[in-house]
């Protein structure tokens, strides 16, 4: 039997380890991560290795050779593009014509590849993937199999809301030749993404083999520093000989010519790898390290959790903690670094440095002796995993979101877009924000994209404007309304969406390597400005409202404008209309907007007192984005998100005999019952914003929103707007004849409760995975989280897409159920957190 491993992989998240070597080269144990699995390999009985490699591929074919220092024998397949998993595969068909096994070359496990393999013959199937339970399922492809292991759902990293099971794709699994021909020769193609669906849509015999033990994907520093501490406590076995001392707690290797002193034995501790001709001089301490090849450590050095890859020199004194080393890495006396620091190979830190938490240095740098580094050399700004939290980018201004940042954000966006291509740009009234914006523009032009700035502008007109002149997206600057120091980036695409996850991590990629796109000096992008862009959503506006029933009607509206750039536009667009304004905070300034809740608060306060005072038909609150939306009565009562929204789908329902209403899944019940009552139907959709905007556009729906006040009318455009939803609640609310006080008094009587239980992500799927199990019998829905319903009431749980907390939500039209409700599945969700927390740690 043939093994395909998976080897042309770039390696970019595990950076600055790879600058230098592909990712199935990276040492542990001082042997390539793809020795492992060739020992893993051999150990089931397989000698006959195909290696698919791509980027550096001399590197390995150098080191491994036809393979027969091994005891097996090597083929070497290099296609010429990347393409995909399955595509390289196809690649290596004419020397693949039975039954085979592909394993990924960048992961350590120690499964039983005999008993997958005796599962995929009993079976007969035609592919089986091999799967494991793992506490943070979103960054893998989850799995759903039936009891018989037949596979019946894939879920290629989902969001937690769609996660029902922890049980994931390993990226091993055994094929018969015959599916090689469902893939085009040299054509880009993904097991997960396309093949495998594929199979499953046809019927084929698809499944997936559960198994226990050890597996690690090791796709990042973080992961490479876990999986060695996995080996040091011997969570895994790895390939090692005898240790030369074994004595209780302790296991000692040392290679061939290697010096330590014999007193020295007793420091050091766990276990400890030396590999051949290294040096521990004096009485060093190392605790769980693993020390490579022609290494010096000096006296009074302290190593813990560490890991010293070729020629590594340490000199006394030297304090490492959780530190990888790359080859040829010189340390002055007296370094100390913090846990998860990384340094690049061929780096020189001099004498006394201190090198913060999670510092990445990238290979060859010089590092002057006395600095304190704790921001990544490379990008001048804090490191971090992931720059995007759905289609944003936020952090402290001119500190975390520098310049440096944002011409560098910029350059990697305009990269994933095609050369001479446009994109619109705006921004708040902040200062910071105009600062970052231009940063970002000299990026972007960089590589060829043009750019259309409509400067200060409300969010809702440039989503307005974005797809009718051609642009291929927008990118929105402005104050974060939880933070005052900080500014959100929002991207969007050309149909005036927030961008896919899939288009982030693109950015991301580019970001992190710095493998931007560079024009000719003569061809950078250009900036034009559309000064008519006022006149032109003015226009579309009023065009779809009823211009002669608002001015008829006469409202008086109280508006708060947040000093946003709303302050000059929406205030003339309703005295245009016949209504009666009061503006408040309309004149635009720099660092007043309400941003936190305490402002915010007093505000809506203040906003509420006015609008009952002078009897006004409404009173509105704006958010510094022109997004969000806050009502308040005549009376001067403040509506909740969820009256707000209940008064909005009632108005719609009285103004509109047929139609369609998306809303989230954990709207309350009454809104499908309001709108049922009035000849309307309405569809459930995810909590995310692009998913409800979708929705309604595909359906050709009347109205979509979100629970924290924020509204979409597709008669005008099918994106949130609070100045336009503004405008049609009081042109609803003239042709009904209705207050909205007396709207509001007409909504079903229903409790709505919402807590949060504290949740790390390495129990969320699990969690999800208990309240699926619990849900089996239960009347429940899948949409986002688990939903079960009792006759009049449900109960949502879930969880947090980037916060580690879980969302539950009930809904009665009894406040003490709805109550009961949520303490209920609160207490489960505790139950479900310590049982998964006390399996964890047995």
């Amino acid at each position: 039997m043939k093994a395909v491993i998976m080897a042309g992989g770039f390696g970019t998240r595990m950076q600055p380890l790879t600058i230098n070597l592909p990712k199935p080269m990276v040492p542990l144990v001082n042997q390539p991560i793809m020795s492992h699995i060739i020992d893993l390999l051999k150990a089931h009985g397989i000698s006959d290795v195909i290696m698919l490699l791509f980027h550096q591929p001399e590197i390995i074919k150098n080191y491994f050779g036809d393979g027969s220092e091994l005891g097996v024998r090597i083929t070497y397949v290099t296609p010429l593009e990347d393409f995909g998993t399955a595509g390289a595969v196809k690649a290596a068909a004419p020397y693949l014509d039975e039954r085979f096994l592909v394993i990924s070359g960048d992961l350590l496990t120690d499964f039983d590849l005999g008993a997958v393999l005796s599962f995929h013959e009993e079976k007969q199937a035609l592919a089986t993937i091999t799967l494991t339970s793992v506490e943070d399922p979103l960054q893998f492809g989850v799995v759903i199999t039936d009891q018989q292991g037949a596979i019946t759902k894939f879920l290629e990293k989902p969001g937690w809301g769609e996660v029902f099971s922890d049980t994931i794709n390993t990226g091993i699994y055994v094929l018969e030749p015959e599916v090689l021909e469902m893939i085009p020769e040299e054509t880009n193609r993904d097991w997960s993404k396309d093949i495998f669906p594929r199979m499953l849509e046809e019927g084929r015999p698809l499944y997936g083999c559960l198994q226990q033990g050890y597996w690690a994907d090791i796709g990042n520093t973080d992961a490479y520093l876990e999986t060695c501490r996995d080996l040091w406590h011997g969570k895994v076995a790895a390939s090692l000989p005898e240790p030369t001392l074994s004595d209780g707690s302790r296991q000692i290797y040392l290679g061939t010519d290697t010096l330590v002193a014999e007193a020295d034995l007793s420091l050091l501790e766990g276990m400890v790898v030396i590999g051949d001709n290294s040096q521990v001089l004096g009485r060093a301490q190392l605790k769980n390290c693993i020390v490579g090849r022609n290494c010096v450590i000096e006296d009074e050095v302290e190593l813990e959790d560490t890991i010293l890859w070729d020629n590594v020199y340490v000199k006394r004194g030297c304090r490492l903690f959780g530190t990888v080393a790359g080859h040829r890495t010189r340390l002055g006396r007296g370094v100390v670094a913090e846990e998860n620091t990384v340094i690049g190979d061929e780096t020189n830190v001099g004498d006394e440095v201190y090198l913060r938490k999670d510092v990445k240095i990238w290979p060859r740098k010089s590092i002057e002796s006395g600095s304190i580094v704790s921001t990544n050399l490379i990008w001048g700004d804090k490191w971090r995993k992931s720059l995007f939290e759905g289609a944003s980018v936020r952090g402290l201004s001119n500190v975390e979101l520098s310049p440096e940042f944002c011409a560098k954000l910029g350059a990697a966006y305009g990269s994933v877009l095609p050369r001479d291509s446009y994109v619109i740009t705006s921004r708040d009234g902040q200062r910071s924000s105009r600062m970052l914006k231009r940063a970002f523009l000299g990026g972007l032009l960089s590589t060829g994209v043009n750019v259309r700035d409509i400067k200060q502008m409300p969010l809702p007109v440039m989503s307005y404007k974005l797809g009718t002149f051609g642009e291929v997206g927008g990118v929105h600057f402005h104050q974060f309304r939880d933070d005052p120091a900080a500014t959100e980036i929002q991207f969007y695409d050309a149909e005036g969406f927030e961008i896919s996850s899939g288009t982030a991590k693109s950015i991301e990629r580019i970001f992190f390597k710095e493998n931007f796109r560079r024009v000719h000096y003569a061809e950078p992008g250009e900036i034009r400005e559309l000064p008519q862009l006022n006149a032109f959503y003015r226009e579309g506006f009023q065009r779809a409202l009823d211009a002669q029933l608002l001015r008829s009607f006469a409202p008086k509206v109280v508006i708060d404008l947040n000093h946003s750039p709303a302050g000059e536009l929406l205030p003339g667009l309703l005295s245009d209309l016949g209504c009666e304004v009061v503006a408040l905070n309309s004149h635009v300034e720099a660092g007043r907007s309400a941003v936190t809740p305490e402002q915010t608060s007093r505000a809506m306060e203040q906003l509420a007192r006015i609008t009952g005072t002078l009897e006004a038909t409404a009173g509105f609150w704006l958010d510094p984005s022109g997004e969000q939306l806050r009502i308040i009565d005549e009376s001067g009562v403040l509506l909740s998100e969820t009256e707000a929204l209940g008064v909005v789908v009632s108005l719609v329902s009285r103004c509109e005999s047929t139609g369609n209403l998306v809303l989230p899944v954990s709207a309350p019940m009454a809104m499908e019952r309001i709108a049922q009552d009035g000849g309307l139907t309405t569809r459930a959709v995810k909590n995310d914003a692009r998913a409800l905007l979708e929705a309604v556009a595909e359906r050709g729906g009347l109205l979509t929103a979100t629970m924290d006040g924020r509204f979409a009318l597709p008669v005008f455009q099918g994106h949130f707007d609070g100045m336009f939803a503004a405008a049609k609640i009081l042109e609803m609310l003239g042709r009904t004849g209705m207050s909205l006080g007396a709207m509001r008094r007409t909504l079903p009587a229903r409790a709505y409760r919402h807590t949060q239980v504290p949740c790390s992500r390495q129990l969320k799927g699990g969690l999800m995975r208990k309240m699926s199990e619990h849900s089996v019998n239960l009347d429940a829905s899948f949409i986002d989280g688990v939903k079960v319903r009792f006759d009049d009431d449900w109960v949502l749980v879930l969880p947090d897409q980037y916060r580690p907390v879980m969302h539950i939500v009930a809904d009665s039209p009894d406040a003490q159920r709805a109550e009961s409700l949520l303490v209920s599945y609160q207490g489960k969700v505790e139950t479900w957190k310590k049982e998964l927390t006390n399996s964890q740690a047995r």
